[in-house]
């Protein structure tokens, strides 16, 4: 058969300097008999400028490494240098954004409030570092919305704005936890396409998890999958696909035949 003259290749490939370097980390929680340990022995390259998605089955890791990432989460053993540094420096410089599955928004604020949150909150000296806050929600569809409340935006406009108010401070890493995980199908499509957009206007490095496997393959240039008990990486593959996507590739033979390689490996997770 056709499908079977085709190979992936499981090796991340080195297309440009590393934003993030994560090698041999070990993540264990509680000690003695209750010890649990979330990542074993975890390496992993993200080129600048990559768009990176993470899947793996629940439990096995995923969060905990986007959140050792940005110096969240404490690290047993091994490192992670971020844009040469350590996680604490690159975020106390404000290197790198987090988007979370839920907006978080201050209901009480406007949207061209919420965006601006960051500017008040430990705002650094050089204003010029700061993005335009009306020209984000610009960027993000949201133009002419900037004095709604969050009650008054549907789920994906929320989103939307938690984007926005991520890249207020020009993060050269952009990390976002299953941030579609709540959206009905349609929206979460709309946003996958406006995503691919920002990411190409801005060439800000993207770390992505996700549950879905096609929302994995449409957004990632490199599918990082992890391992379950305890959480290991399991493959890390380029997504052989054109850069300019449209959700119509979602019905081409490469697309399904790259889902499908990757089904069969999270059925051994």
């Amino acid at each position: 058969m056709a499908m079977a003259q085709h190979k992936i290749d499981l090796q991340a490939p080195e297309l440009a300097p590393p934003a993030v370097s994560v090698e041999h980390l070990h993540v264990r929680f509680g000690g003695g008999q209750s010890e649990f340990t979330a990542l074993k022995d975890v390496s992993v390259t993200i080129p600048k400028g990559a768009l990176v998605t993470m899947i793996g089955p629940s439990g096995c890791g995923k969060s905990t490494l986007l959140r050792c990432i940005a110096d969240l989460v404490p690290v047993s053993d091994g490192t992670i240098s971020v844009l040469g540094q350590t996680p604490r420096k690159a975020r106390e410089g404000r290197d790198f954004a987090f988007v979370f599955q839920e907006a978080t928004l201050l209901p009480w604020r406007s949207v061209l409030d919420n965006v601006r949150l960051p500017l008040e909150v430990g705002r650094r000296a050089d204003t010029a570092a700061y993005a335009d806050p009306e020209r984000l929600l610009a960027l993000v569809g949201l133009q002419g919305r900037e004095k709604a409340l969050p009650h008054e935006l549907s789920g994906g406009q929320r989103q939307r704005v938690a984007i926005a108010r991520a890249l207020i401070s020009r993060p050269r890493i952009l990390l976002m936890d299953e941030p579609f995980g709540a959206l009905d199908e349609i929206t979460r499509d709309k946003l996958n396409e406006e995503l691919l957009r920002i990411w190409k206007e801005t060439g800000t490095t993207i770390v992505f998890v996700t549950h879905s496997i096609p929302e994995a393959v449409f957004l990632g240039e490199h599918v990082l999958m992890l391992a379950a008990h305890p959480g290991r990486v399991k493959a890390y593959i380029k997504v052989d696909l054109p850069t300019e996507r449209t959700l119509a590739i979602r019905d081409t033979v490469e697309f399904i035949r790259i889902t499908a390689h990757l089904r069969r490996l999270l059925e051994e997770c």
